[in-house]
């Protein structure tokens, strides 16, 4: 299966097959940034710059599901496996509000490791949604507003960006693509060799306290 998705080529801006990330988080990444513009092809400018603002649901029992609400949509993704230090996220869900009770009790609840069976309607709200996880002991709703700049690199999707949980400032970078190798490439041209992959689960889960370790260069 990789073997196949190497040979297909990224998009920017287009869907694809699962891709394999290398993302970090830190207090700066200012010279990396510098380098991926400079090494960047021609972009659309419609990702020159992005803004928006987002809600992640973490689960304090697992670390596989990126569950978050973007545009009104509850947005998921699982990690499917990580090789040489790569993650590679599949898309599972998009789906707007208000959402089927059917979904949320067998595919939305069991893939945050929550057991929510019992549902008093037949759909809910995205704020019927929002009150559940606050409810939840084992979830955390958190705030995520993002400013990011898109680039590509050696044919793969690069991004900078600053981000904002819960009001903290941190900084982002990241590569990806269906070609681990191109990615490699990538981290080395800019200079990344060897810094932590960091994904928006564990960034969120050490900024908030739920983990009791540092970002990338802090």
């Amino acid at each position: 299966m990789i073997d196949s998705m190497m040979n297909e080529k990224t998009i920017l801006g287009e869907s694809s097959s699962p891709r394999f990330e290398f993302r970090s988080f830190g207090q700066n990444f200012e010279n990396a940034h510098f380098r991926m513009s400079r090494l960047s092809s021609p972009v659309p400018e419609n990702v020159w710059k992005r803004n928006s603002e987002e809600i992640y649901i973490i689960s304090h029992v697992t670390n596989i599901t990126n569950t978050k609400i973007r545009e009104g949509k509850l947005d998921i993704k699982t990690l499917v496996q990580t090789i040489n230090g790569l993650e590679q996220w599949k898309p599972l869900l998009k789906e707007p509000f208000p959402v089927s009770a059917n979904l949320l009790v067998k595919e939305v609840f069991p893939s945050l490791g929550v057991d929510l069976s019992e549902m008093i309607k037949e759909s809910y709200s995205l704020e019927d949604f929002l009150k559940i996880t606050n409810d939840n002991p084992k979830l955390l709703r958190a705030r995520v507003k993002k400013e990011r700049y898109g680039y590509m690199v050696n044919d793969t999707i690069c991004e900078f960006g600053y981000v904002w949980i819960n009001g903290a400032k941190v900084c982002t970078i990241s590569s990806e693509s269906t070609d681990p190798e191109a990615i490699q490439k990538t981290m080395e041209d800019i200079g990344l060799k060897g810094v932590e992959n960091i994904n928006y689960l564990e960034a969120i889960k050490r900024v908030t306290g739920l983990l009791y370790k540092p970002l990338a260069n802090e």
